[in-house]
C-alpha cells in the first residue's frame, strides 16, 4: 500500500495481529487521518495483499448495496398503501418471482462479476488508480462522479440500443425483458454477455478517466459504484413518487423513463439521463408518440402550404 504516513505503523505489526490491533496502531501513529481513513488503512495493512483486500471489499460492498437497496422495494411491493405510486397498475411481482430473480442474480454475481472484480485492482492500479490515504477532497470526488455518470450514460445508451437489434436481442438482451413490469431486484437480471457489455460503462469509464488524468482514488470509485447501483435499482423499481429525483432534475431518467422501456420493449435506452433519447428521437411512451404525430402533421401541413 503506497502511503508514506503509514511507514511507522507497518514497522510495528506482525502477521498474527488482529484487524482491531492494526486499527489501534494506525490510530496511534496517524492521528491526522479521519476515522474512515484509519479503517481503510488498517484493512489494507491487515490483509497484507492489496489485490485480495480490494477484491473482497469490492465484492461484499456490491452484494450488500445491491440486495440491501432492493429490500425496501420488496417491502413497498407488499404494502397496498403504495399502489397509487405504481407505474404499471396491478402488475406487482410475486414473492416467488422475486426470490427466483434474487437467486439467479446472486449466481451471476458469483460466476460472472466476481472474476471481473478480482481483475479490477491490478488493471486499475496499472493505469494509475490510488488506494492509499488520505482520501481526496469531497469536491473532487463529486466532480469525477458527475463525469462518470455522463460517460456511463452515453455508453449505456448506444450499447443498450444495439442490444435491441433483432439477433442481438434474441441472443443476449431478451432475458432482461423477462419482466415487462420491472422491480428492483431485476436491475441486474441479465445474460452474462450483457452484464459484461453494459458493466464496461460502469467500470471502464473511471479506468479510462484515470488512464488519461492519473487522478482517481478507489474511494471515489466505490462511491460512484454505490450511486450507480442505487440508480439502476431505483430505475427498475416500478414506482414514481412525488419526491423522486426526476421531479427536481427534469433531465434525470428515473423509474418512469425505464419502466416504459420494459413495458413497450423499445425506446428509452439511456440509463441516467433523458438527453440521448430526446435528441435522437428514441423516447418511448404516449407523450413522445403524440409529439411525433404532431411533428409529422405540422411537416405535412407546411409542405402542402408551399
Amino acid at each position: 500500500m503506497a502511503t508514506a504516513v503509514l511507514n511507522a505503523t507497518v514497522a510495528g505489526l506482525s502477521s498474527t495481529d488482529t484487524y482491531f490491533t492494526v486499527l489501534e496502531e494506525v490510530s496511534k501513529y496517524n492521528v491526522q487521518l479521519s476515522y474512515a481513513e484509519k479503517l481503510w488503512a488498517a484493512w489494507y495493512l491487515w490483509m497484507q495483499n492489496d489485490t485480495l483486500a480490494t477484491g473482497l471489499m469490492s465484492f461484499f460492498m456490491h452484494e450488500i448495496v445491491y440486495f440491501g437497496r432492493s429490500i425496501p422495494w420488496m417491502i413497498i411491493d407488499a404494502l397496498p398503501m403504495f399502489n397509487k405510486y405504481k407505474l404499471q397498475k396491478g402488475k406487482r411481482p410475486t414473492w416467488k418471482e422475486q426470490f427466483e430473480c434474487a437467486g439467479l442474480v446472486l449466481l451471476s454475481h458469483c460466476t460472472v462479476e466476481l472474476p471481473q472484480i478480482w481483475l479490477f485492482h491490478p488493471i486499475a492500479t496499472y493505469f494509475g488508480l490510488d488506494y492509499g490515504v488520505p482520501f481526496p477532497p469531497l469536491w473532487k470526488m463529486a466532480f469525477q462522479i458527475c463525469i462518470f455518470f455522463v460517460m456511463e450514460d452515453a455508453w449505456h445508451y448506444w450499447f443498450h440500443r444495439a442490444l435491441h437489434y433483432g439477433p442481438l436481442y434474441k441472443a443476449i438482451h431478451k432475458i432482461h425483458h423477462t419482466y415487462s413490469a420491472p422491480f428492483g431486484l431485476a436491475a441486474e437480471y441479465a445474460s452474462p454477455i450483457e452484464v459484461m457489455l453494459l458493466g464496461i460503462g460502469t467500470v471502464g469509464s473511471p479506468i479510462l478517466w484515470v488512464s488519461f488524468t492519473k487522478d482517481l482514488h478507489l474511494a471515489t470509485m466505490y462511491i460512484w459504484i454505490v450511486l450507480r447501483l442505487f440508480q439502476a435499482i431505483d430505475a427498475h423499481s416500478g414506482y414514481d413518487f412525488p419526491f423522486s429525483l426526476r421531479h427536481f432534475l427534469p433531465f434525470w431518467a428515473g423509474a418512469d423513463h425505464h419502466d416504459v422501456h420494459h413495458e413497450r420493449f423499445i425506446g428509452n435506452y439511456a440509463s441516467s439521463f433523458r438527453w440521448w433519447d430526446y435528441c435522437l428521437d428514441t423516447e418511448a411512451g404516449d407523450v413522445a408518440a403524440k409529439a411525433r404525430r404532431e411533428k409529422k402533421l405540422a411537416a405535412i401541413k407546411a409542405k402542402k402550404a408551399q
